[in-house]
């Protein structure tokens, strides 16, 4: 098999470049200006996703985790929202831990480096908020609807961290530009539902709905706050 041509090496790395320079030079930047304190948030979410773990793994601790933790759309609307916070750093029972401890520290870690820690949190909760909800809008639409969800859906425990990760992994692409990744997290995202037809699959299409609505706002705020600057007017902070 022959190597490919110089031209076509240059092409590849021009496109990388483009698609991921940014994005790696700030978290290159951010990690070298303060190492480990680059993302403390992050290291935060990690230990207490692994604390939420082993404590659920526990006989003694299945229900505490339960009872603090885990939504489901057969939960009052007020309870499932006093359990959605906590309910981003609950992993799923039935996947590995190491899955979900990998997903927030890539994820939420170069999020937290780019944007900042209370953007990363109010990100990733919009986006866990945005499934929790779509759920309930989900089973009372019923199977009868393309994007509608069966009544036994109300009894699932919500994704946990996924959302609050596609969410953000949208989010940065969108801040910096990496659209063929963003297309690509998209993509996998709505295959996912094709092939699992489950409720964390749409859940995870209603946290990137909800992460792109804001995004449009975010543009627009922005624009607005271009044109404010250019006619002399104070700009809008977005």
């Amino acid at each position: 098999m022959s190597a490919p041509s110089p031209s076509l090496s240059r092409s590849l790395a021009r496109m990388a470049r483009d698609e991921w320079g940014p994005l790696y030079a700030a978290v290159r930047d951010g990690i070298v200006a303060r190492r480990w304190r680059a993302a403390p948030m992050t290291l935060a979410a990690v230990c207490l996703t692994a604390l939420c773990q082993f404590v659920q793994n526990q006989p003694w601790g299945y229900q505490y985790v339960q009872n603090i933790g885990s939504v489901r759309a057969e939960d009052p609307l007020w309870l499932a929202l006093l359990r959605t916070p906590l309910s981003l750093f609950v992993p799923a029972l039935d996947l590995p831990v190491w899955g979900a401890l990998a997903q927030i520290l890539l994820v939420f870690g170069i999020a937290e480096i780019c944007v900042g820690w209370w953007r990363t949190l109010l990100i990733g909760y919009a986006a866990t908020l945005a499934g929790t909800l779509y759920a309930r809008v989900g089973i009372a639409w019923g199977p009868g609807n393309p994007l509608g969800l069966p009544a036994s859906n109300a009894q699932v425990v919500d994704t946990g961290p996924s959302a609050a990760v596609v969410g953000l992994a949208v989010y940065v692409c969108w801040r910096y530009r990496a659209w063929f990744t963003g297309v690509l997290v998209i993509a996998v995202m709505v295959i996912e539902v094709f092939v699992k037809n489950n409720l964390a699959g749409k859940e995870h299409l209603a946290a990137i709905a909800a992460v792109l609505v804001l995004c449009g706002c975010s543009a627009v705020l922005q624009r607005r706050g271009r044109a404010s600057s250019v006619s002399g007017l104070p700009p809008i902070q977005s």
